[in-house]
């Protein structure tokens, strides 16, 4: 049910020394108004929606299925919200639960850890974040990749995230580092719209007066967040650091934990940051690893030194037409849905059928609570 696309020996390993361990699991959320660019993500049927997508999600996550949410799940035009993946393996096998504001519009309506952050602009202005934000989040992130390291209790962090738009930002933040990236992220289109990305990212760049492909190595790495980025970034790579020197950590999430594993890797050697390559890998789900409009494969690959592994997760049986939409390739992954699979199959041995029975009995308690207008329509 798990299978290691890159480092292969690594990623052996690293899944070997965590089976039947408890992780805990931290969610950053964060927003940068890149997500409200019409076209450029499905989380949410419109840009009004995507304004709110990780604060019902952080909602959700915490407390599952409710008649009368504060913010409710946002309509999707096709698909259901990967949320149900991660929150039906938190609820059924009991994972310890962070969630983390790193920057929204306005907190959600549950318990959260405020990081006092700030939400992103648009990246194609190449002001996204005041660099003081982003280095108060760095710190902020390496304070709590220490306090939760010791919470594992010698098991595994998963660090998972939410921003509507943040395939975009692992674009930019990935060109700003010298990698070629462009057309090999994803998206949560079925056919990814790489052109729409790929000309905020190079707007952006170019107003933050970065030429592309740059020399890797010769950028600071939070001057590029704070161009390019969004708040989720800075304090995810530097969770990883600091959790790294003492458990392993897994990078909830396909193309924008990519971008945070290059990322961490260049502010830790930027600023001589000690830190354990081999406790971290990156995981997410098939339908992003096997996502032939982009090339996830190939953009770990050019990453380099980075396990990516992804759950062999598949919807084609499912009864609810809203999961079924990811074999068409809708959605994929999200609020680190991916990883939160892996732990479900490495802490407790899940099979393909014992997870999939999770998640729909999560959808049904969800459409029970919300009332038969969900089921007849197919969203979540």
């Amino acid at each position: 049910m798990i299978r290691v696309y890159t480092q292969r020996v690594l990623g052996e390993q690293w899944l070997e020394r965590h089976r039947s361990r408890l992780p805990l699991y931290a969610c950053v959320l964060g927003f940068t108004a890149t997500g409200l660019v019409p076209g450029i993500s499905t989380a949410g049927a419109q840009p009004s929606d995507r304004r709110y997508t990780a604060i019902a999600d952080g909602e959700f996550l915490v407390n599952g299925p409710q008649p009368h949410p504060c913010h409710p799940l946002p309509p999707l035009q096709v698909g259901a919200s990967p949320v149900f993946i991660s929150r039906a393996v938190i609820a059924t096998q009991g994972l310890p639960v962070y969630l983390f504001n790193a920057g929204l519009p306005q907190p959600p309506a549950v318990p959260t850890i405020d990081l006092g952050g700030s939400p992103a602009g648009c990246l194609s202005d190449g002001l996204a974040l005041p660099i003081s934000t982003v280095e108060h989040l760095l710190r902020q992130g390496l304070r709590w990749g220490i306090s939760l390291a010791a919470q594992a209790n010698r098991s595994y962090l998963i660090l998972g995230e939410c921003v509507v738009g943040g395939t975009s930002t692992a674009l930019a933040v990935l060109t700003g580092l010298g990698f070629a990236a462009a057309g090999k992220v994803n998206s949560s289109h079925p056919v990814c719209n790489h052109a729409q990305k790929w000309q905020l990212v190079q707007k952006g760049l170019s107003f933050a007066g970065y030429n592309h492909p740059h020399p890797s190595g010769n950028v600071d790495p939070l001057s590029l967040v704070a161009a390019v980025g969004d708040p989720m970034q800075v304090v995810v790579a530097a969770m990883a650091i600091a959790a790294s020197r003492t458990c392993g950590v897994l990078l909830a999430g396909g193309t924008q934990m990519l971008a945070v594993y290059a990322l961490l890797r260049a502010i830790a050697r930027e600023y001589a940051l000690d830190w354990q390559p081999d406790q971290v890998v990156v995981g997410t789900t098939r339908w992003v690893t096997e996502d032939r409009t982009g090339d996830t494969v190939g953009l770990a690959e050019a990453v380099g030194d980075v396990p990516l592994l992804a759950t062999q997760l598949n919807f084609a049986t499912s009864r609810y037409a809203a999961l079924q939409a990811y074999e068409q390739g809708y959605v994929k992954e999200g609020v680190g849905a991916g990883g939160c699979a892996i732990a479900a199959h490495l802490y407790q041995g899940w099979s393909q059928t014992q997870l999939l029975q999770a998640i729909e009995s999560t959808v049904s308690q969800h459409q029970a609570a919300s009332g038969a207008g969900a089921a007849k329509h197919h969203v979540f």
